[in-house]
């Protein structure tokens, strides 16, 4: 079944010739007309995924005791610019807010809340969700807009909705992967004429089988060395959480997801959510490029249970029912646990700081 957006999609490929995934994928989720982003509520059970803070409170609260806790390691600084990048419904800065209040009233005090939200819609979730706190909340159409000062940045399923390239193993090297049109007229993967540079590829491998996938991301670089670029000049922390893999590799990560299950990534442009995996590795390599500290790099589930969350499940459900303490049991295992339906182990969570310093419950690494 066709969507509007691969119709527009077609024609734009009968007119121009293929498509980046790059292009695509952009499309895909930002087109002003049929984009999933403009048109689509993709949060909760009722959308096409949940996200880790509609799953628990418990989430946002870790997330709200990391933040206090960075700010402390940085000698308590005021005022504050915390910015959530992404925020989709305001669920985790909530919960975060509510933790901030309680175990550091000073940074609730002196923190202004900065919002970077393009979805007009998102904006009006958010604002009803955040009623309570709205004297201290601001939206920007981008991460340039927050005033200048000590920033502390959430992004939370962030990066892999930021489109990628791919290139294709072939016997003349790595080629980019287009999107064209089969034989049935229908939206195809094919390769280009634009050739990758081999320094691009992982250090120390060898050349993969024909066919093989390898995904570049510069548009990611690029928000990342923003991110770090802010952090250098202003002093502060970044979280960065998602899913991917910690080291460079080879292999096709592009997935669209729709109604809770996979969907073929070319087969309802528009209506599904398209995102890929992120590769941890380079967001490292492009904060040190920039100067900027990394804190390290943690499974979710570690970085979670450091900051306390068996405890913090604990202590809520003390004096509840049972049906309320096996909630949060289950919230625990699918934020923290290994496995199908889990978090714990797909997803990684990246800090960055400036000045450098150390931060739980990361370990400290040499660079």
């Amino acid at each position: 079944m066709s969507t509007p957006l691969a119709d527009k999609i077609k024609t734009l490929i009968r007119m121009n010739g293929p498509l980046s995934v790059t292009d695509y994928f952009a499309l895909c989720l930002a087109d002003p007309e049929h984009g999933y982003y403009r048109t689509r509520e993709p949060f909760g059970t009722g959308g096409d995924f949940i996200t880790a803070p509609e799953i628990s409170q418990l989430f946002g609260e870790m997330i709200g005791v990391f933040i206090v806790h960075a700010w402390q390691r940085h000698g308590l600084p005021a005022p504050v610019r915390l910015a959530e990048v992404g925020p989709g419904r305001g669920t985790m800065m909530s919960d975060m807010l509510r933790v901030i209040a309680r175990l550091a009233p000073d940074l609730y005090r002196d923190s202004t809340v900065h919002l970077v939200e393009t979805s007009a819609r998102l904006r009006e979730v958010q604002h009803a969700t955040l009623e309570q706190h709205i004297e201290k909340i601001s939206w920007h159409d981008s991460f340039d807009e927050v005033p200048d000062g000590f920033v502390l940045v959430v992004a939370n399923e962030l990066f892999d909705a930021i489109p990628i390239r791919q290139f294709v193993k072939t016997p003349g090297g790595f080629r980019e992967r287009m999107v064209s049109l089969g034989l049935d007229n229908e939206l195809s993967f094919t390769t280009g004429v634009a050739t990758l540079d081999p320094a691009l590829l992982p250090a120390g491998t060898s050349m993969p089988p024909d066919g093989t996938i390898f995904e570049i991301a510069p548009a990611r670089q690029a928000v990342m060395q923003a991110m770090c670029e802010r952090l250098k000049s202003e002093g502060g922390t970044a979280l960065i959480i998602d899913y991917g893999h910690m080291s460079t590799g080879f292999g096709d990560t592009l997935q669209a997801v729709k109604n809770h299950s996979y969907d073929p990534p070319l087969a309802s442009p528009g209506r599904a959510d398209l995102t890929s995996h992120v590769d941890f590795e380079d967001l490292a390599r492009t904060a040190m490029a920039s100067n900027v500290h990394v804190n390290g790099c943690l499974r979710q589930g570690d970085f979670l249970l450091g900051l306390g969350l068996a405890d913090r499940a604990g202590a809520l459900g003390r004096g509840k029912d049972e049906a309320v303490q096996k909630e949060l049991t289950e919230a625990v295992q699918r934020l923290a646990g290994a496995g199908e339906g889990c978090m714990g182990e797909l997803f990684k969570v990246l800090a960055v700081s400036s000045p450098a310093l150390a931060l739980s419950p990361f370990r400290p690494v040499t660079e």
